[in-house]
This record gives structure tokens, sequence and C-alpha cells, in this order.
């Protein structure tokens, strides 16, 4: 890479402390994300892959400290994420941001989407009343949704206009990197392709960062510029996602490739 990467991940640990007993002692510790590294350029595609239980979401949300990693550390343009103190923390998070996966546990259902989209810009005081309005209107647009979606509430909405509005939170307060945490995952196979464009034409436009994590390899080849291969908390593989689709390295890969359904009915 010629300039600094936007986000440095290096040697993370997320470890979870088990329990038992009575006394509801620690026995040991799930290993959740162990010693994970990678660098992700500014306005690149990362493609994050692995069967359930690998530790994707976690990864994740580690990076962005809604989960606190157990060690090593994250660098976002320069600064430490790992060590920052509330105030930075906040300030960051103006310029990293999550779209969730379960688009229907994600979205408050007692708030209309006015309120849901406009938490974030109140919460960064980035614009009051009527401002404020046309920017989530903007916002809603931007996604395929229209202004007239404002006083509605996310029950009124179908799976794939529930994570456009998710997509349109996530845009509020204009952020450089989106974890997108398995964005399509929940929806029916006919609208993941109508959110997948949307995301490749949303990071064009905003010159967005995104690491976008998922279990559908077709689609991680479709939007990445590389992949990163996880396997119980551990990276086995980064490579192009040309190169790492036609030659994979790892034994893990391959067996990941293998398993991919082929759509061809005459074929087992």
């Amino acid at each position: 890479m010629s300039e600094a990467p936007l986000l440095s991940v290096e040697r993370l640990k997320t470890h979870f402390p088990v329990r038992s007993g009575l006394l509801r002692r620690v026995t040991g510790h799930v290993r959740a994300v162990e010693d994970v590294s990678f660098a992700v350029a500014k306005g690149e595609v990362v493609g994050l892959v692995g069967e359930s239980g690998s530790g994707k979401t976690t990864l994740g949300r580690s990076i962005l400290r809604l989960v606190e990693p157990t060690g090593g550390r994250v660098l976002f343009d320069g600064e430490d994420v790992t060590a920052a103190k509330p105030e930075a923390l906040r300030s960051l998070r103006k310029r990293m941001q999550i779209v969730f996966q379960d688009p229907y546990a994600s979205l408050n259902p007692r708030l209309t989407v006015e309120e849901i989209v406009g938490q974030a810009i109140d919460i960064h005081a980035l614009a009051v009343g009527d401002a404020k309005r046309e920017k989530i209107a903007g916002l809603l647009a931007k996604v395929g949704l229209s202004s007239r979606h404002m006083n509605r509430y996310p029950h009124e909405f179908s799976g794939g206009q529930r994570q456009r509005i998710g997509i349109a939170r996530a845009l509020a307060v204009d952020p450089d990197f989106i974890v997108a945490d398995e964005p399509v995952s929940a929806l029916d196979v006919s609208i993941r392709a109508q959110v997948v464009n949307l995301l490749e034409d949303l990071k064009t436009e905003f010159g967005l960062t995104i690491l976008f994590i998922a279990h559908d390899l077709g689609i991680v080849e479709y939007i990445s510029d590389r992949v990163i291969v996880m396997y119980l908390g551990r990276v086995m593989e980064i490579a192009p996602a040309g190169e790492l689709y036609l030659n994979p390295r790892h034994p893990y890969t391959e067996a990941l490739l293998a398993a991919v359904p082929v759509p061809d009915p005459r074929l087992r």
C-alpha cells in the first residue's frame, strides 16, 4: 500500500470467560478472536468469511469496541481505538459505524424511522429542525426509500426495507468506515442482490471503507477487493478476491469453496 492504511488490526484477541459451579468461578475462556492482524486501505472493501462460530462478528464488534478486546490493538487513521478514553471514542464512533445482521432486532420498534435515523444526528449535534429532517429525507432517498416513510414504524416494513433503514442510520453521521455484519444473511435471496448493489453504490458515492462480514462466498467475491478467511478465531488466509477463489492456499479455504452449492439441479 502506498499510503498508511485507514484501519490496522494488530494481534487482536477477544476472550470470553466460562463460569461454572455454585460460585460461578471462571474455569476457562472461549477464545473467540485469537491473535488476528490485518490492515484495510482507505476506500477498500475487505470481505471476512468463515463458518458460524469462527469469530467473524466478534472481530467486527471488537474493532469498534462494542465488545471490549482482551489484547492487541486497533488503529484507525493513526488513532488507537483500543486505548481511547470515552470522549475520544465518541468522536471515533462518528467515523466508524456498523450495519447489524438482523434487520428485525436492530431497529427499536417503538421509534419511527425519523427517530431511528435521527438519533445519531442528535448525539453528534450534526443538524437540528428542518435541516435535520432534510438530512434524514436525503439519506432515505439514498437507500431507496422516501420521506413519506419517515413517520412509519419498523413493523410496517419488509426485511429488505428495514436493512435499508439500518444502512441509512449508519450513514447519518457521514462515516469513513462501516462494518457490515452479515447484512444480507437474514434476507430473502431475491432481496440480497439489491442490498449488496446498494452498498456497492454507496461505497463509490461516499468513498466508504467497508469490512463486509458474510458466509455467502459468492456475495463476498462480488463486492470485495480482498478476502480474509477465519476459522476458530484465527486468520487462515488473506488474499485478493479473484486470486483466493481461483487459487486458495489453505486447506480450510479449499473446504469452504468446495461447500458452496452449485445452482444446477443436474449436479450433486
